[in-house]
């Protein structure tokens, strides 16, 4: 399947009813195992488009046995409860930010560090390797399944409706929109900014309202979750590379049989490496479809901010905080020191 950026804007009305963006076939088999899988993302975003293949081909694979719902777009909450719900079993499956994840899971925001991966490359050479065996092995010392590929959100951009970000400088006194996360909230004050913790379901109307003045994501959720609409300025600053864990409550997973979790696990990791290069294509044509719709464009450059966030302590701070083991797996994977 092609995702262009026409299929990525297009909504549908199916989806704003709970649990409706999976329209399973008639199955004469009654599943054995309904299971509900919830996320933060537009409906149009390539990770619910993939994952609703997946869920087809686990549907077909498994002979019927094994039924998973979808529901996206914060419909079951937000961020912080959907974490509640996975631990607890309310839903069974769930995909997250690392990011975010590290209020559960400390070390696992490591792959977030501020300016430290130069490109993608880097990235999945980090995230297929050491570092991510590494996060995932934090993950499941918190009673979480962790599929073995984490799927692309992408490297973050600043949005604002004051004035282009192109220094640190323009960030002093800056209120922007972060995740609830330590980590986000602890880089942009070592860079004087305000920075408020806003789950995602409420940033449009925190952004229209002018509670904040920006926010920082990657450029397909800009685009999807239409924040063009009301932010003027885009600038690349590529501050944080940050995807998404696809996790499962180990009580529900435990209760499938081996075989069938063998399947359910195969497909998932195949879509999300789908994702990954449907991202990709995505931000090469975004910037121009997002400047067509209002937005001003610049470019940065990555070596002031990080110099800026040396000279805070920031980084020294996070290496205390992850320990030397999870630091130096890190700093090889971005092929240098950042302390």
């Amino acid at each position: 399947m092609t995702i262009s950026r026409r299929t990525l804007l297009q909504g549908t009305a199916a989806a704003t009813a709970i649990g409706s963006f999976h329209i399973g076939r008639a199955n004469a088999q009654t599943p054995e195992f309904t299971y509900k899988y919830a996320n933060n993302l537009p409906v149009a975003h390539p990770m619910n488009i993939r994952a609703n293949e997946a869920v087809e081909k686990i549907k077909d694979e498994t002979k019927g046995r094994v039924l998973i719902q979808i529901f996206p777009n914060n419909q079951l909450g937000s961020d912080t409860d959907m974490l509640s719900q996975v631990r607890s079993g309310g839903v069974e499956f769930f995909t997250l930010s690392p990011l975010i994840l590290s209020t559960l899971v400390p070390n696992a925001s490591v792959s977030g560090i501020g300016f430290a991966f130069p490109n993608y490359d880097a990235v999945w050479k980090a995230m297929d390797g050491e570092l991510g065996a590494y996060v995932r092995g934090q993950i499941a010392k918190s009673n979480l399944v962790v599929m073995d590929k984490i799927w692309d959100n992408g490297f973050r951009q600043m949005t604002s409706s004051r004035g282009p970000i192109n220094t640190p400088d323009d960030l002093k006194g800056f209120k922007i929109r972060v995740p609830v996360s330590p980590l986000w909230t602890s880089m942009f004050t070592a860079f004087q900014a305000s920075p408020a913790s806003i789950n995602f379901a409420e940033v449009y109307t925190a952004l229209q309202t002018k509670v904040v003045d920006g926010q920082e994501n990657p450029l397909a959720i800009i685009s999807t979750a239409k924040l063009f609409e009301v932010q003027k300025y885009l600038s690349a600053t590529n501050h944080m590379w940050d995807g998404f864990w696809f996790l499962a409550n180990r009580r529900a997973w435990e209760r499938l049989p081996e075989d069938l979790r063998t399947i359910v696990a195969k497909n998932i990791d195949a879509a999300a490496l789908l994702e990954r290069a449907d991202v990709a294509k995505l931000n090469a044509g975004l910037k121009d479809e997002l400047v067509s719709k209002g937005m001003t464009y610049n470019d940065t450059k990555a070596e002031p901010f990080r110099d800026a966030l040396r000279k805070a302590g920031f980084y020294a701070e996070w290496k205390k905080k992850y320990g030397d083991e999870a630091w130096a797996i890190l700093e090889k994977a971005v092929g240098g020191s950042l302390s």
